[in-house]
């Protein structure tokens, strides 16, 4: 059983006609991911991949009882898409999307706290719990069940990691990309706060990034609450100030939220930060074997 998704997660998947939602839902399938329904406003009636569309959320679960819903609408309509599955009783949503605008996505955030949901994204690669269920769009051959968790801002450098944690054989239990946005509904901390109560889990990677400060505050949870060992990398050292890198939350403001100030929050919470990618696995056999 792995955090926030398992082998019971039931699913259904937004936009899944599009290109991408239409792809994606394949690649899940064959996972072993439970894909229950689809959901296409007009386009009712049709099926993807053995998978039933209904033109609404409501709809789709009165058809097909699910628990969890993948998001790939565009951007201006993704709001619209969550506030639908917030409201017909989903309580895990992945948004896949990019691009949407920030007062949306604190709509967003703000409706799923006031009803007790989980919502992952926007902007993330997803979330998997590997052996289980994939609910993103991550290369699902890099990861294999395991002991080590791993919450991340970024999808790229997440892949690569995790895949040489496998290669190590130390595996993953749940790997969870929290999005690239300045707002994200999961924070580090969240994340945390699962992987310490996961009988699965016997360390974490954090995977962090220049801008926010979203890095310290986990450094803090560490510190004082956190009872696992961490490994931590930080992207961006050599980035020049207030110009954004990649994702639209990765950007330095002044002194804030920089790799240096993170890397010495994280280093002083006792964690082992690794100075490149390739290092993390690495500090993790070290520490599991100690």
């Amino acid at each position: 059983m792995g955090i926030i998704v398992d082998r019971n997660t039931r699913a259904i998947v937004q936009g899944i006609t599009g290109r991408q939602g239409s792809f994606h839902t394949k690649l899940m399938l064959e996972y072993g991911t439970q894909i229950v329904a689809g959901v296409t406003p007009g386009r009712g009636g049709a099926v993807i991949y053995g998978v039933p569309v209904y033109d609404t959320v409501e709809e789709a679960v009165r058809e097909r009882p699910a628990n969890a819903s993948i998001v790939f609408v565009p951007a201006p309509f993704a709001a619209d898409a969550v506030l639908e599955s917030l409201d017909a009783g989903i309580r895990t949503i992945v948004i896949i999307t990019e691009h949407i605008p920030i007062k949306d996505t604190i709509t967003i955030i703000a409706h799923a706290r006031r009803m007790g949901a989980t919502i992952i994204g926007p902007n993330t690669p997803g979330v998997i719990t590997p052996g289980e269920c994939k609910l993103g769009i991550m290369p699902a051959h890099v990861f294999k069940p395991g002991r080590v968790g791993i919450v991340s801002r970024s999808g790229t450098l997440t892949y690569e990691i995790a895949m040489e944690v496998t290669k190590r054989g130390l595996g993953e239990s749940t790997c969870i990309g929290i999005g690239g946005d300045p707002i994200t509904g999961l924070s580090f901390v969240d994340a945390l706060k699962l992987f310490e109560n996961d009988p699965q889990t016997d360390a974490v990677v954090l995977i962090g990034e220049i801008g926010g400060n979203l890095e310290e505050h986990a450094a803090k949870y560490i510190e004082e609450k956190l009872s696992k060992p961490v490994v931590a990398f930080i992207a961006g050292l050599s980035a020049p100030p207030e110009r954004r890198m990649g994702h639209a939350g990765a950007i330095v403001m002044g002194r804030a939220g920089t790799a240096d100030s993170k890397i010495e929050a994280l280093t002083k919470a006792g964690v082992k930060v690794a100075k490149k990618p390739g290092e993390v696995a690495t500090l993790l056999e070290r520490l599991l074997k100690s």
